[in-house]
Parts: C-alpha cells; sequence; structure tokens
C-alpha cells in the first residue's frame, strides 16, 4: 500500500516515463481551474494541497519503495513530481487574467510541464546536493527546487506573452 501511494496510485509503474506521467495531475487540474473560470485564489489553493499532498506522500511513503527497489531514488515513487509540478503553477493564476482563452490556458499548462520536465530531468545545481539527503527527503527536496525553477520560468514567459 505505501508503494502504491508513493507511485500516486500506480502513474509511477507506467512503462515509459514515470515522471511525466506524475506530473500530469497538476497539469490537468490546472488548466481545468481556468477552463471552468475558478479564481486565481481557488486555482492557487488547489495547487498548494497538492503541493502539500504530494510533499507528504512522498517523504512518508518513498522509504518503502527505497527499500524495496534499493535506489535512492526509484521512477515508481512519483508522488514527488506531483509536488513539485504543482509547484510550478502555485503563482502562476496571480500572473494571469481571469477570462483566458482555452488555447492560451492550454499552452500555458503545457509550457509548465514542459518548463518543469526539463529541470527536473536537467538538475541544475544545487539538485544533485539535495537528492543527498535522507529518505523521502532526498527524493522530494529536487523535484521542489526544479518546481521553483520552472516556476520562474513560466512567470518569464507569462510576462513576455504577446497581447497578455
Amino acid at each position: 500500500m505505501r508503494r502504491l501511494l508513493g507511485s500516486c496510485l500506480g502513474l509511477g509503474w507506467l512503462p515509459v516515463a514515470p515522471g511525466t506521467w506524475g506530473s500530469l495531475p497538476p497539469v490537468v487540474v490546472f488548466a481545468l481551474c481556468y477552463l471552468f473560470g475558478a479564481p486565481a485564489v481557488l486555482t492557487a489553493g488547489v495547487m498548494l494541497f497538492i503541493l502539500v499532498a504530494g510533499s507528504v506522500m512522498c517523504v512518508k511513503f518513498a522509504p518503502a519503495s527505497i527499500a524495496a527497489t534499493g535506489k535512492d531514488d526509484p521512477p515508481e515513487v512519483v508522488a514527488d513530481e506531483l509536488a513539485g509540478q504543482a509547484l510550478t503553477f502555485l503563482t502562476i493564476p496571480f500572473a494571469l487574467t481571469a477570462e483566458l482563452a482555452a488555447g492560451r490556458t492550454l499552452a500555458i499548462a503545457a509550457l509548465g510541464l514542459l518548463a518543469f520536465r526539463i529541470f527536473d530531468i536537467a538538475k541544475p545545481w544545487p539538485a544533485r546536493k539535495l537528492e543527498k539527503l535522507p529518505q523521502g527527503w532526498g527524493v522530494l527536496a529536487d523535484d521542489l527546487l526544479a518546481g521553483i525553477f520552472a516556476a520562474a520560468a513560466l512567470h518569464v514567459c507569462v510576462w513576455l506573452w504577446p497581447g497578455r
């Protein structure tokens, strides 16, 4: 059961790119919030909830997967991606207007996913050092850093967006 929760109900066990699968729920929720006209505060609140839930799941349940696989950061644990991707979108609602066109909303969601995955895979400094933290903390910390970098990049993209 612990491994199932760390894998976000099995998303981490999908055969190709488990980290991307783990990143998708916050992207979908972010896009749906905008497509259904949710206020910025509500959208940010939902992202905060996903961030906290993913972080707790990672720290609490990653050790079971670490013990079972013998890997410090098992690919099946994607609760860290869930948290990091939600962090990417946490402050973005305050940079956007409530009346986004559907195409622009989906483009921003896709850019957020792309930015997070690039930073998560590239692991810019000091991500490698953060991975050395014990157990689930090391699994989580580098993804939170990737979420911070991706959020900054996404804010720049939104700011530079023509006709914003």
